[in-house]
């Protein structure tokens, strides 16, 4: 007997969605960092045993669009909905149960197995260190935000995690497997992946904006790999970082070059370990103003459904 099926992974913004895929795959699939929106793509992660192949989904932050790429976003997460065998539905100890109840009136109403994922529970225990009972303040803090979920979310199992600290994800993945159907592989065992290696190369750099700019910068920058060229010794690359504006293609570039130089630099050291091998990397910065708002350029950039 042989199961297979998409598992897709679901929530509002800064959950820690992205950091629950990466462990629940056993590699860096997705970026994760501390800020908000940072995944814009629906980005599968597989996970194969002789037995069973886990085709994981992870999805942008659910959120209210202000301008097309969000729109493509929630797209994204919408379309995560109408293909899934199970659903991880993840929220955290601190955020309001009822923000973006449009999105979560549709999860109320799938018939497919919805486990609630309550992240970053080690919160708790920080939080109610200054108490004299660290403990049972915790845990009292937990019972309640359960208790309300349960209201919401009926239907759902409920399992608190940490997913920095894999804390409750062995047992997530036992219980995806009893509750995924007999099925054949979708994908061929020995891949990880349903996206290319530009991608990958495009989401690295991006990260290290997003880790290394504040402010508007990283949410106003998009990352097109030219050129791709590997070897068996080497990969040579060029890629494009896109901007709104003039003024932030300064910021990017920085005085005298600084400022992209150590862009390039972390970008490289990470896509080395990435794909194992000496990365020869350019990096250049162009301006593109409408490219969060034109639906050519977000088709170019790869924000369709298709």
């Amino acid at each position: 007997m042989h199961k297979a099926g998409f598992v897709n992974i679901v929530g509002n913004p800064n959950v820690g969605k992205s950091t629950l895929m990466n462990q629940l795959v056993g590699e860096r699939i997705s970026i994760a960092t501390f800020k908000a929106q940072t995944t814009r793509h629906r980005i599968m992660g597989i996970v194969n045993t002789p037995d069973v192949q886990i085709v994981f989904s992870d999805t942008p932050g659910v959120l209210k669009p202000n301008y097309k790429l969000q729109e493509s976003m929630l797209a994204f997460s919408e379309s995560a909905l109408q293909d899934a065998d199970v659903l991880l539905y993840v929220t955290d100890v601190v955020e309001n149960p009822e923000k973006n109840m449009d999105f979560l009136e549709k999860v109320q109403k799938m018939t497919i197995p919805v486990i609630l994922l309550i992240n970053k529970i080690d919160e708790l225990t920080t939080e109610s260190s200054r108490t004299s009972d660290t403990r049972s303040t915790s845990q009292a803090r937990l019972a309640s935000i359960v208790e309300h979920w349960h209201t919401l979310l009926p239907n759902a199992e409920i399992l608190p995690i940490s997913a920095k600290n894999r804390f409750g994800t062995d047992m997530l993945l036992k219980r995806i497997q009893e509750l995924l159907p007999e099925s054949p592989a979708y994908f061929d065992k020995d891949q990880l992946t349903d996206k290319p290696a530009r991608f990958f190369v495009s989401e690295i750099i991006r990260e290290k904006i997003l880790l290394y700019y504040d402010k508007e910068i990283p949410y106003s920058v998009e990352v097109r790999v030219e050129r791709f060229k590997e070897s068996e010794k080497n990969i040579l690359i060029s890629a494009i970082i896109y901007v709104e504006r003039d003024s932030q293609k300064g910021i990017i570039i920085g005085h005298q070059g600084v400022a992209l130089k150590k862009v390039s630099t972390e970008a490289r050291k990470t896509l080395e370990k990435f794909f194992g091998k000496p990365i020869f990397l350019e990096v250049f910065v162009k301006v593109d103003k409408d490219w969060r708002s034109s639906d050519k350029e977000l088709s170019n950039f790869g924000y369709n459904l298709d």
